[in-house]
């Protein structure tokens, strides 16, 4: 199936609006939950092609909201992309082993290799439909 439902977990509006805007742009139907519980909540409910998950996150950081996804067979098979401002290797290691595919510091390029990221998923997807 090709991701065309994004979901963004992140608790800054300004951050979450600019890169909702990017992945509109490409197509993709994007959700936003502001908090790690509403989070884990909305992928239950909405069940999202992939999700794109802030670490620094009220109720529940985004490793916890990770574990939880990952354990729930509903969701388990979500593709996670950490968006954070957490870059050290120990935070980085935490979130790919919480289930993260991939993990993406926030800096000026940040957008752009979620995109490429979503994107490669969508080429992955299509090629598995083939």
């Amino acid at each position: 199936m090709v991701p065309t439902k994004v979901l963004i977990v992140e608790d800054s509006p300004v951050q979450a609006q600019k890169l909702r805007l990017t992945l509109e742009e490409e197509g993709w139907r994007v959700l936003w939950a502001a908090d790690g519980q509403e989070g884990l909540n909305a992928a239950r409910r909405e069940k999202p092609d992939v999700i794109v998950l802030d670490i620094q996150l009220p109720t529940l950081n985004g490793f916890q909201v990770a574990r939880g996804l990952k354990a729930d067979p509903t969701t388990a098979d979500i593709p996670i992309i950490m968006l954070t401002t957490r870059d050290n290797a120990m935070d980085a290691l935490t979130g790919l082993e919480a289930g993260a595919i991939d993990y993406v510091p926030k800096d000026a390029f940040a957008e752009a290799v979620v995109l490429e990221t979503i994107r490669q998923l969508r080429e992955e997807a299509g090629d598995a439909d083939d």
